[in-house]
């Protein structure tokens, strides 16, 4: 499963969604609870740093990819799995 996240609000999220033809969900993270957890922001962020992180079927973080190329990025995952 494969899922986005921002701090934007859920209608601008299904927007950006259907604009540009997303086959996976965009999250609402209003509060930064989730970015900050995983190290994406901190309290002070305005947005989201473009991390990617692997979690395995046990819940565990597999791999954390700070530096992400959207255009790259598929393939270098899809290495990995």
């Amino acid at each position: 499963m494969i899922l986005g996240c921002s701090f934007d609000a859920p209608e601008a999220n299904k927007a950006f969604k259907d604009k540009f033809d997303f086959h996976f969900d965009l999250l609402t993270d209003a509060d930064k609870a989730m970015s900050i957890a995983y190290g994406a922001a901190t309290a002070e962020s305005a947005r989201p740093a473009r991390i990617s992180v692997l979690i395995g079927p046990d819940g565990k973080i597999v791999r954390r990819f700070d530096k992400v190329t959207p255009a790259d990025h598929p393939d270098e995952v899809l290495g990995i799995l």
